[in-house]
């Protein structure tokens, strides 16, 4: 069996050589996961000509896939958050002109803690019941979880309606008042509280199942820790499943196949394989250098303007000496605040995952150990009946788990494939409390480390997931998607808000309403 996550050799878009352009396009996107295709795809429905550089060999990003025996596999995000009509996805959905998607709306899923099982139910009322029941049902579980919701539905709102952030003009400021409601204005006074603070205010802070839950949560949507996690941004992380959470069929290849499609269908242009290696120019007239897979030398692509979808200490290195300037203060900020994660793709025999009503399920091990390497692993499994996703009477698998960088590094090869062995099946050892023969008789049996994701997104370290957020580097604190350089745009998960695929979306809408004024519509 190998254990080599690596690019599927097939090209679903085609890749053409481009020696000259005689015409510039308006923008020139860098980067096709979610932000870099959200950006370009509303710039291309507003009739700007565009580009997505793309230095693998397919769309995505770390929210893309790669394909193996017949089987796909999700490489980061194995879901879409609030795609549904009226969420952050469906607005970017209605503004591109996209029907909507082929896909199973989640119920929920199931997070197994040592001692108890908590279904996170999607429908509200549900979850109401189930939290109490499961978690307490005191005066102060009951006011922890009432300001928790109150936080939710005015920044969920905010959101779908457009807040911009960080602040930056006094028009940014009436803009956000406007989309938060003055109802809600006064919840501003949370922007200095963390969830540990919160915890311990109302008395839960020695709460080990509670603690423990929302450490899982906020650990995989905002990456931080509770006495860390700033309450608002951890208020939309730990409620992100009742948001809407979808399974696309075929996973994100589905997914990615049909939003290309659809990209290209409107006059897009997706060049693959053309990592960028430099950035210069001006607004009205950048100039972008790109290396081509098999070519020799480097091609050149005029655009009015530009957009980097891609990590900013990625950016810093391609792009203008006055974007690296203004960078370079968030990114010494944010060296130690990155982190990788470790997957298990599994291509298995329907009969391991059955006896569940739920497909996706989240597992802690032991509430006094640090998160991570397996003490907070989520997994997720391929709809029945998903021939994309699987061959029939099959079932596709992702086990994750949070790791950091500096495990991964150093390594001589040997014990680099070691350490990722043993990890490797002590994650299905730890999923099998969920599907007992879990990977008996698996087909594929595959792992991906932070080298993986370095090597093939060009992550540097191989981080993935945005910044590990505190109350200095978010919100109002957080990189912003303009720098003041004219003409030059930032979008993607280095970027506010977090939430991962959701800041993507967002960030996606505030580059392209920004490039749209400049561009004079």
């Amino acid at each position: 069996m190998s254990h080599n996550l690596s690019s599927h050799p097939s090209v679903p878009y085609t890749v053409r050589p481009m020696t000259s352009e005689a015409n510039p396009y308006d923008a020139a996107i860098i980067g096709g996961g979610m932000a870099g295709m959200a950006t370009a795809a509303r710039l291309q429905a507003q009739g700007l000509r565009t580009i997505v550089l793309e230095a693998h060999s397919k769309i995505g990003g770390c929210a893309g896939y790669f394909r193996r025996r017949g089987f796909s596999f999700d490489v980061g995000a194995t879901t879409l958050v609030d795609f549904e009509p009226g969420g952050v996805g469906g607005e970017l959905m209605d503004s591109i002109g996209m029907p909507p998607l082929d896909g199973e709306a989640l119920p929920g899923y199931v997070a197994w803690l040592p001692d108890r099982t908590v279904t996170l139910h999607r429908d509200p009322a549900a979850w109401a019941r189930e939290r109490l029941t499961a978690l307490g049902d005191t005066p102060a579980h009951r006011r922890f979880w009432a300001l928790a919701d109150r936080l939710a539905d005015a920044f969920w709102g905010a959101s779908r309606r457009g807040v911009v952030l960080p602040l930056r003009s006094l028009s940014d400021v009436i803009h956000d008042v406007q989309q938060v409601g003055l109802r809600h204005v006064p919840l501003a006074r949370y922007l200095a509280a963390t969830v540990g603070g919160t915890l311990r205010r109302f008395g839960l802070g020695e709460d080990k199942p509670l603690c423990g839950l929302l450490a899982m949560l906020i650990e995989d949507t905002v990456h931080s820790t509770l006495d860390r996690a700033p309450l608002i941004n951890a208020a939309l992380g730990i409620t992100i499943r009742g948001a809407g959470l979808m399974r696309h069929r075929g996973g994100m290849y589905g997914f990615w196949e049909a939003f290309g499609a659809h990209y290209r269908a409107m006059g897009g242009d997706i060049r693959l394989r053309h990592r960028v290696t430099g950035i210069d120019g001006r607004m009205g007239d950048y100039r972008i250098r790109a290396a081509v897979d098999g070519a020799a030398g480097t091609v050149e692509v005029r655009a009015a303007q530009v957009v980097c979808a891609v990590p900013v200490a990625l950016t810093a290195q391609i792009a203008p000496a006055i974007v690296r300037e203004r960078l370079a203060g968030y990114i010494r900020r944010d060296a130690d605040s990155q982190g990788g994660a470790v997957i298990v793709f599994l291509g298995v025999p329907e009969r391991e995952v059955e006896g569940q009503a739920f497909t996706h399920h989240q597992l802690l091990q032991d509430y006094d150990a640090p998160l991570g390497n397996g003490n907070n692993m989520f997994v997720s499994v391929s709809a029945p009946g998903d021939t994309l996703s699987a061959p029939p009477g099959m079932r596709a698998v992702m086990i994750s788990t949070h790791c950091a960088l500096a495990d991964w590094e150093g390594l001589a090869e040997a014990d680099y494939a070691a350490r990722k062995r043993a990890l490797g099946d002590c994650l299905i050892a730890y999923a099998r409390r969920v599907y007992p023969s879990l990977g008996e008789a698996a087909q594929v049996y595959e792992i991906a480390t932070p080298r993986t994701y370095q090597t093939f997104t060009g992550r540097e370290r191989g981080a993935v997931g945005g910044v590990r957020q505190t109350l200095w580097n978010s919100n109002q604190f957080a990189v912003p998607h303009d720098l003041g350089v004219p003409g030059f745009w930032l979008a993607g998960d280095t970027t506010f808000p977090g939430l991962g695929t959701v800041a993507c979306v967002l960030g996606s809408r505030i580059a392209a309403d920004g490039i749209a004024q400049g561009h004079g519509r």
